[in-house]
């Protein structure tokens, strides 16, 4: 089979690479219908992340299962599954609480199983599927063709923007701001409207993202950044700031920024993997701003975000913007990479 992986940053190779076999007998393997590229993956495709030695790559993916464990009880073969981007076994207590990308048992795709066996990545065209119970989420039949990129939205992207926005305890008629207009922070913009927030602002340069926003609930458009962008925000909202802010990038600067635009007592939901961020807890306190979120636990929100797509309340899949063959791989990264691309459909 083929499947990705990454040697070195800025180094992405399909290669030839063995079938994945039931090794425990709660795995299934499935083939991949559509996967895609994140803005994660670009951390180490951009040296962020350190890449010691080649490996599988890829943590979103939609298909068809091809074989299970005889000890797989919620699944058959020809199932279409969702898998989210973190494996889990959906019964240990961090599970039972929501919170299944702390699971005990639980782990990333393309790094190495709790016995040191590695794992495949989702970029490729067959995936087995460790507590597969747990993990994966069935529609059982083939969904619409129309439908495949939002149930692949749902993986990651959707499920993130969507706890950036619990998190944030977004309720019905807030003032919202998102940081961030790359597919989680639009994500994050959809969550928002989708919980009935009366005003969603939205933070983007970039004409592209502005037109998906706007498209997904944004009822203004910030095209400043910085100090500049704060100041516009707040003047947007007569001095006073977000009821709930979404952040969405993880940087320090986006940050300090979604700190600067909440309104006293609002609370930031944090989604974006932090890269030197650093809180300022002295005016965090001295203007009762809160900060919660975190690793989102995609899988708990899976199946009401399923529902919602075949039932065609949200269409998240309008991120993707680019669809290519997996043996266009690298230039999905490219594309991302330069901003050609808010989002890179893969179809094997």
């Amino acid at each position: 089979m083929k499947a990705t992986l990454i040697h070195a940053p800025g180094d992405i190779r399909l290669e030839d690479v063995p079938d994945p076999t039931i090794i425990d007998q709660g795995d299934a393997v499935v083939r991949v219908v559509a996967a895609c590229v994140c803005g994660s993956d670009l951390w180490p495709y951009r040296g962020e992340n350190p890449v010691p030695e080649p490996r599988r790559i890829g943590h979103e993916f939609v298909g068809v299962v091809e074989e299970v464990g005889r000890d797989v009880r919620s699944l058959r073969v020809g199932d279409f599954v969702i898998a989210p981007f973190m494996y889990s076994d959906n019964t240990c207590p961090h599970c039972t609480a929501g919170i299944q990308s702390a699971c005990v048992a639980g782990g990333f795709w393309g790094d190495h199983d709790r016995e040191g066996r590695p794992l495949d990545g989702g970029q490729g065209e067959l995936v087995r599927v460790p507590l597969a119970d747990g993990t994966l989420v069935s529609l059982r039949d083939q969904p619409d063709e129309e439908h495949i990129p939002s149930l692949l939205a749902l993986s990651d992207v959707m499920g993130t923007g969507w706890h950036a926005a619990v998190a944030a305890q977004v309720r019905e008629g807030d003032t919202v701001v998102v940081v961030g207009d790359g597919a989680v922070g639009l994500c994050g913009v959809l969550a928002a409207s989708r919980m009935g927030a009366g005003r969603v602002i939205a933070m983007s340069r970039h004409e592209s993202r502005q037109r998906v926003a706007q498209s997904f609930g944004a009822t203004d458009v910030v095209a400043t950044r910085g100090a500049e962008g704060e100041h516009d925000v707040l003047d947007l909202t007569d001095g006073v700031g977000a009821d709930a802010v979404l952040e969405c990038v993880g940087t320090g600067q986006s940050m300090s920024t979604a700190i600067a635009v909440a309104r006293a007592g609002a609370t930031v939901g944090y989604v974006g993997a932090p890269h030197g961020v650093e809180l300022p807890v002295r005016a965090m306190f001295n203007r009762n701003v809160g900060v919660a979120g975190g690793l989102a636990p995609a899988r708990q929100y899976l199946p009401e975000l399923r529902d919602d797509v075949l039932a065609g309340a949200i269409s998240p899949g309008a991120v993707f913007d680019l669809d290519l063959p997996l043996a266009e791989v690298a230039e999905g990264y490219r594309a991302m990479d330069e901003r050609r691309a808010i989002k890179t459909l893969l179809r094997p």
